[in-house]
């Protein structure tokens, strides 16, 4: 009786030591699976939004290919400037005669895409303060002195900044990685890295931009907010939100316009000033299911058949997004 109750309990132990090891093969092969699956998902939402954006700015791109060949003027009443609210893709895509929800798919059913596009020579290009060599620009540095002192910013900071560019300016063009010399921003944001405060920066963010370029860009307008009018054109604020106003209504057609309410401009204040761009910035976000995807991209428009990506970087801001979709700069 004491060797088969043994029989029985050692049995009854294999028989629970085999059903533990199935159910740990059977969890791990469902994980594996369900870990695929994932993967799988992610790569497919990733492929989905890196065509949707491209698509989004191709499109922006069309837009302001079409307008130069309108006409050489650009401001803000025109179809560019109209933001994209969000609305969903398969709205846009079933208003073709050609294509059908079937067509569309699921995922894109599911997307919805919001966007705008700036026009980046609405404010002043931090990189004019000096010249390809190094060489500061004295009639820029001017301009920016006169922003510092409207938005009540320190003229010491100004300084630190241009000098601080000016030495990056140098380092990278004589002995690019040198120790010492602070690394080129290539957005507002890291201007921190030529010794702004973040207080400055955040101060200075609706007004400025950095765009890579050997000549100084003038200041649209018919696009450009008081503070930086005033600032590029010399005049005080008041005069600058008169402007504003009035170009709300009609707006200018070439800069000389601008002087029956600024007052009779110098040529070299006249030559800050302009009322087309070349320069835009394009920022796309696409929500998919959970996923949510925002581009930013700057376009520089050459002529009236070419416009240009010269700057491009996509970021994933929900926090719960797949790891395959992190921030990439192309």
């Amino acid at each position: 009786m004491t060797m088969k109750r043994t029989q029985a309990g050692a049995a009854l132990l294999m028989a629970m030591l085999t059903v533990a090891l199935v159910a740990t093969f059977a969890a791990a092969a469902l994980w594996q699976q369900w870990r695929s699956v994932e993967v799988e998902t992610a790569e497919r939402a990733r492929i989905q939004a890196s065509w949707i954006l491209t698509g989004s700015l191709d499109w922006a791109r069309l837009v302001l290919r079409e307008d130069a060949r309108s006409g050489n003027v650009d401001h803000l009443g025109e179809p560019w400037a109209v933001p994209l609210e969000e609305a969903r893709l398969s709205s846009f895509l079933s208003a073709d005669q050609g294509v059908s929800n079937a067509d569309i798919g699921p995922g894109v059913m599911d997307a919805f895409l919001s966007g705008t596009v700036t026009d980046l020579q609405s404010h002043l290009n931090v990189n004019d303060l000096v010249e390809s060599t190094g060489t500061p620009r004295e009639a820029s540095h001017t301009i920016f002195a006169r922003l510092f002192a409207i938005l009540n910013l320190p003229q010491s900071e100004l300084d630190k900044l241009a000098e601080n560019l000016r030495f990056a300016v140098v380092a990278a063009s004589t002995s690019p990685g040198a120790a010492q010399a602070p690394l080129l921003p290539q957005g507002v944001a890291q201007l921190a890295w030529l010794g702004v405060s973040p207080d400055t920066v955040a101060a200075l963010s609706p007004f400025v931009t950095i765009l890579n370029t050997t000549q100084p860009t003038p200041v649209n307008l018919n696009t450009a907010p008081a503070e930086v009018i005033a600032a590029a054109a010399g005049v005080p604020l008041a005069q600058a939100q008169q402007l504003v106003r009035e170009r709300d209504g009609a707006h200018l057609k070439n800069s000389a316009e601008a002087q029956r309410v600024l007052g009779t401009l110098t040529p070299d204040r006249l030559q800050a000033l302009g009322v087309s761009s070349s320069f835009f910035e394009v920022r796309a976000r696409l929500r998919l299911d959970q996923l949510v995807v925002e581009e930013r991209a700057v376009l520089q428009r050459v002529n009236r058949n070419d416009v240009r990506v010269i700057q491009r970087e996509r970021v994933v801001v929900d926090p719960n997004a797949p790891a395959q979709l992190a921030a990439a700069r192309r």
